[in-house]
């Protein structure tokens, strides 16, 4: 080969192996699209041709955790800062580690001194911070917020110090305050406008004022939001994704399967072709929202061998969820039994003790304590599944209290209402009168049902009832089981203690005495016995009328006329004198 060729060779060699060679951009792209196999197989290749390229590695740790793959992006991190052992966004990345972990301290410690280093100026290292902040359980959300303020202020700098915004700055912005919620919500959209007056088409900006939409309960505006995500940018795989978890959410206004599986197709016409674990799981999904679950199962248990740890589980889940939909509830007990027993309760997650408790009511024994066995097990999971939700839904509270209070665990239930009161007043909701008397009344059906009743209880019913009384002081409601409660206090009536609620609801209720007879029928019984108790004839034969009225034969009447008639009696009754003692009187 003669040296003129020979140049020719090795400049096409050259240009095919630029051609071929990743960047960050790629991955950073791919990691966009959600298709974190492919992210990572770049990232991959890039650290491969440029072993000190620190944002390869932490982006690659990122498209691990997006895999669930916590150790596998530890371990990157680490083998990062062995190679660049002063990059601040690979020590973040360990930060992001200790808040999956739990020690929020130890991640402070890494964000801020990676802050320091970059002084709150380096764009990735920012967006990794807020980021890590923002998403992940126990990260400072207030601190994501104050560390995207400080990238993008430039005040008082000189033009060539000046940040430079971005579109990934704008909406890592937003996220910080999305995730702040209540009033911050406004402030998101404001903010992800911002990324789109940079980035007109950026699908993300949109999907995600769906986002806080949704979290707004305007799920008509979210619904919109996706969809224009979608249009916008028909490759956008995760707004696809969004509409079909807003589909499969068990919620009366937004469950449908055939919404789920229409937007599921789409999705995986646009998922990562390199996954195919996931893309066989998601098929077998799809079969499932179809109503094939014999499709479902069958696919499921063929992808079960090669799948690791991480679809092991959601395939298990899957599979138990076909068997239960198919009426199968003893197949479904054996798959999710095992699984359960297989990966151990720490890893069992909020859709794992769904599935379990709804198996679990599901199951019927003619033997009576067989049966009580599944109940128990059933509510366990119950209450499991309400409190390893990580976003707080009062909605989910109270569909969970709902069903506590129909099993008669009534004071499992007021916990669970209450708890749903808490979430709504956080997000600034304001309560109605129903939702204090649900938390009241079961507290007082659990105190009543008790052996002696059980005074704790009943001081947080008759605490409930008060705020029924201010939310809606017209209504005889709160009046009447304030009475009702103080009456379990005070049974015979002789302290009093529920008379001045039951005067008043006597006053609201008497305008329709047929309307409301049980209730005025028990704040009669009470009056009645207070006034028998206190000795007044008078207002005991005001309430015995009024009782009569409504129910002629009524006991506490009859028996409480019959002892003053005898106590009448008595009193009326001439004094004898004593008998006279044998001998006496005898002359």
């Amino acid at each position: 080969m003669n040296k003129r060729k020979s140049l020719i060779v090795a400049l096409l060699c050259a240009a095919s192996s630029g051609a071929m060679a990743q960047s960050v951009e790629d991955g950073l792209k791919d990691l966009y699209y959600g298709k974190y196999l492919s992210a990572k197989q770049n990232f991959e290749k890039v650290i491969a041709a440029k072993p000190t390229e620190d944002k390869a590695y932490y982006y690659l740790g990122i498209a691990q955790l997006g895999q669930e793959d916590v150790a596998g992006a530890t371990a990157t991190f680490q083998k990062g800062l062995q190679a660049v052992p002063t990059s601040a966004l690979l020590q973040v990345g360990m930060g992001r580690i200790d808040l999956l972990k739990g020690d929020a301290a130890a991640a402070k410690t890494k964000f801020e001194a990676a802050s320091a280093a970059t002084q709150g100026r380096d764009g990735d290292v920012a967006r990794a911070i807020a980021d890590a902040n923002s998403e992940v359980k126990g990260g400072d959300r207030a601190y994501a917020l104050t560390v995207m303020e400080k990238l993008l202020n430039n005040e008082g700098r000189k033009k060539k110090e000046q940040y430079t915004a971005t579109a990934a700055d704008y909406i890592e912005l937003g996220d910080a305050y999305r995730f702040l919620g209540g009033e911050n919500g406004g402030k998101a959209i404001t903010t992800y406008e911002k990324a789109l007056e940079l980035d007109p088409n950026n699908a993300e900006a949109v999907m995600k004022e769906g986002l806080v939409n949704y979290n707004a309960r305007l799920k008509a505006e979210a619904v919109a939001d996706y969809t224009k995500a979608t249009n916008m940018d028909p490759k956008y795989g995760p707004a696809f994704y969004e509409l079909f978890n807003f589909y499969i959410t068990p919620k009366k206004d937004q469950l449908s399967w055939e919404n789920a599986a229409k937007y599921l197709e789409q999705y995986m016409a646009v998922a990562d072709p390199a996954d195919k674990i996931k893309n066989e799981y998601l098929g077998a999904y799809i079969s499932f929202f179809k109503k094939d679950y014999d499709a479902a199962i069958s696919k499921g248990q063929a992808t079960l061998p090669n799948a690791d740890e991480f679809y092991q589980n959601k395939l298990s889940l899957l599979i138990g969820d076909a068997y239960l939909q198919k009426g199968d509830s003893l197949n479904a007990q054996k798959v999710m039994d095992s699984y359960a027993a297989k990966v151990g309760d720490a890893k069992l997650d909020s859709n794992d003790y769904k599935l379990l408790s709804t198996i679990y009511m599901r199951l019927k024994s003619s033997d009576s304590a067989t049966q009580s066995g599944y109940t128990t097990k059933a509510l366990g999971y119950l209450e499991k599944y309400a409190g390893s939700i990580t976003t707080k839904d009062p909605e989910i509270f109270t569909q969970t209290a709902d069903q506590l209070k129909a099993a008669r665990n009534y004071a499992a239930a007021a916990e669970w209402y209450e708890k749903a009161n808490e979430v709504s007043l956080a997000n600034k909701v304001q309560l109605q009168a129903i939702d204090y008397f649900n938390v009241g009344h079961n507290y007082y059906l659990a105190a009543a049902s008790a052996k002696p009743a059980d005074t704790v209880q009943l001081g947080k019913a008759d605490a409930a009832f008060q705020k029924v009384i201010e939310a809606k002081p017209e209504l005889g409601t709160g009046y009447y089981w304030r009475g009702m409660t103080n009456f379990v206090k005070d049974p015979q009536a002789q302290a009093g203690i529920a008379k001045p609620y039951f005067d008043k609801y006597v006053e609201i209720s008497e305008v329709d005495p047929g309307k409301y007879k049980p209730t005025l029928i028990n704040a009669y019984t009470y009056e009645l016995l207070y006034y028998y108790f206190k000795e007044d004839k008078a207002n005991v034969k005001v309430y015995a009328d009024k009782l009569s009225a409504l129910d002629p034969n009524n006991s506490a009447v009859k028996q409480i006329t019959e002892n003053m008639a005898a106590r009448e009696k008595a009193a009326s009754k001439p004094a004898t004198k004593p008998a006279a003692k044998q001998g006496q009187n005898k002359k």
